[in-house]
């Protein structure tokens, strides 16, 4: 997206993350704010600097950017119980925390899934960018065809890329292990001990029928952000099922025209008198067919992959508001239980102050990251939809030129064909 795009919201949305933890602060949004309204924060709410949410920085500064990562070259490795591919993913830093300038590593697949994972137990109320899928819609292409292998790349490229780009999961540890560790110290690592969501198991199980009653005093934000990705799911798997469609019926048209061009070109050994126009069309349909794979070029670069991301973002975000919920719904659980056991009140009421400071947490985590993100997903469907206009354009205008080329030369042929016969 533009660099400084997003600034103005973000630096608001920056603001408000060091809010006391007074109830009503959670709920900095108006009641009936509509979503557009997300980023209109009261200026009178208090700022508590020694807030535990000033962790949470969210300005980017993308003309500072200091980490570049590419994922490229794949490889095939084939052993006795398991097929498989790696890509060479190389980091290029001038941050401090790197004890060298360039690294060079390989992955697999599963290691970038470990990735996700740990950002999603160190950070579950950011949004995390997604993975492409690890199994592929049946009858789309093979697992380790050339198509397959270099649409994963690119998908993987641009996962690490957006974690870079992203003001707090760009310093995670795990994230620094996975760019620099050699192979054998990145399984090391992954060794060490459970994740925290494993950990939290069965705390997020304790507060699930609370969560699934719907949570007491979430803030009206959430309500309206988890409202808006409904809407936005639907569309967008709609849109990209489309999109699908559409360029499978291009691809059908493109074979086709691809027959139907030499056609011409082989009747016009039998046709002497017509030779010149058949040849004529034969060569226009393969202007076009040149004109038409371009553009599917297009679509298959541009389009698809955008709106597919968006469909797994969307999915990605249902679970970013779900262990909001979850979070929220484990302090509701124990502030009913204070209420009913008057034994224990200053254990309770010490587990409910951390409780607090820990949804606020989450909140605030969320309420930054989600203007950064609908600040991004905006600025990628309109780069992408201009781009596939400008590309319908030019194949509008190649083609057209094309047959205007053909008409003006047949009426040339008619013209002289009729001089000739008004001749004595």
């Amino acid at each position: 997206g533009a660099p400084g795009a997003a600034r103005g919201p973000l630096l608001a949305a920056a603001e408000v993350l060091a809010l006391d933890d007074e109830e009503e602060d959670l709920e900095v949004f108006s009641k009936d704010a509509s979503l557009t309204e997300v980023n209109s924060f009261s200026p009178s709410v208090p700022i508590s600097p020694s807030s535990m949410i000033n962790q949470y920085k969210f300005e980017d500064e993308p003309e500072l950017r200091d980490l570049f990562i590419t994922v490229d070259d794949p490889e095939s490795h084939i052993t006795a119980i398991e097929t498989f591919i790696t890509y060479r993913v190389v980091t290029k830093t001038s941050r401090g925390e790197f004890d060298s300038s360039e690294y060079e590593v390989r992955r697999r697949y599963q290691d970038f899934l470990w990735l996700k994972s740990k950002l999603e137990e160190a950070h579950p109320t950011l949004i995390i960018p997604p993975l492409p899928e690890k199994f592929i819609m049946k009858g789309m292409v093979e697992r380790f065809s050339d198509e397959f292998i270099e649409t994963r790349r690119k998908a993987l490229h641009k996962f690490l890329n957006r974690i870079a780009d992203h003001p707090t999961l760009t310093f995670n540890e795990d994230f620094k292990v996975f760019l620099t560790a050699q192979a054998w110290e990145l399984s090391s690592h992954k060794k060490q001990g459970p994740g925290l969501l494993s950990r939290m198991g069965q705390t997020v199980r304790a507060v699930a029928s609370s969560v699934r009653g719907g949570v007491k005093n979430r803030p009206e934000m959430f309500t309206e952000i988890n409202s808006y990705m409904e809407t936005f799911s639907q569309k967008i798997n709609v849109l990209d099922k489309i999109a699908h469609r559409i360029y499978k019926e291009e691809k059908e048209y493109f074979n086709e025209m691809k027959e139907y061009g030499p056609i011409h070109t082989l009747w016009s050994a039998s046709e002497e008198d017509i030779a010149d126009s058949l040849k004529g069309v034969a060569s226009c349909i393969d202007k076009c067919c040149k004109a038409t794979e371009k553009r599917m070029a297009g679509l298959s670069e541009n389009l698809l992959p955008i709106l597919h991301e968006y469909v797994l973002y969307s999915e990605i975000l249902m679970g970013v508001l779900k262990r909001r919920d979850q979070i929220q719904g484990e302090l509701d659980s124990k502030v009913d239980a204070l209420a009913n056991k008057k034994a224990e009140k200053d254990l309770f009421s010490e587990e409910i102050g951390k409780l607090e400071d820990k949804v606020e947490c989450a909140n605030n985590a969320l309420k930054a990251d989600w203007d950064r993100w609908k600040q991004n997903m905006q600025c990628d469907m309109r780069s992408t939809f201009t781009n596939v206009a400008e590309k319908n354009l030019r194949y509008y205008e190649e083609c057209l030129a094309t047959w205007e080329s053909f008409l003006a030369s047949q009426t040339v042929d008619l013209h002289v064909e009729e001089d000739s016969e008004d001749r004595p």
